[in-house]
């Protein structure tokens, strides 16, 4: 019975250092997923964060657009009026060179030949 009870004995030691073992490894791998889990918490507190930036960034990139529109319109309609008033100014200026023609030929002395 002696044998029998060293070879329990025997298995019982191995069965301990077996569990130990495992206990171990199971520990091992417990701080392992605490630290992934503490990257991901990381992670998603950096992407929330990211994603609140790019919320304010794409309202202001949308604000500056339209503003960019509006100049773009503003200048548009400007340069065309401006182009009609150069248009303006060339036919008063063709005008009042024609009549200024005029007004010099009827103020001319007329020659006795005229009468």
């Amino acid at each position: 019975m002696t044998q029998q009870g060293a070879a329990l004995q025997t298995y019982n030691n191995e069965l301990v250092k077996c569990i130990e073992e495992l206990c171990f490894k199971r520990d091992e791998l417990n701080k392992l997923i605490q630290q992934e889990e503490a990257e991901k918490a990381r992670l998603q507190h950096d992407i929330r964060v990211l994603t609140e930036k790019l919320s304010r960034v794409n309202e202001s990139l949308a604000h500056r657009l339209n503003a960019r529109a509006e100049f773009d319109r503003t200048i548009a309609e400007t340069e065309a009026a401006y182009m009609k008033i150069l248009e303006s100014s060339q036919t008063l200026l063709s005008v009042l060179k024609k009549e200024t023609g005029n007004l010099a030929k009827a103020a001319e002395p007329r020659s006795s030949k005229d009468h």
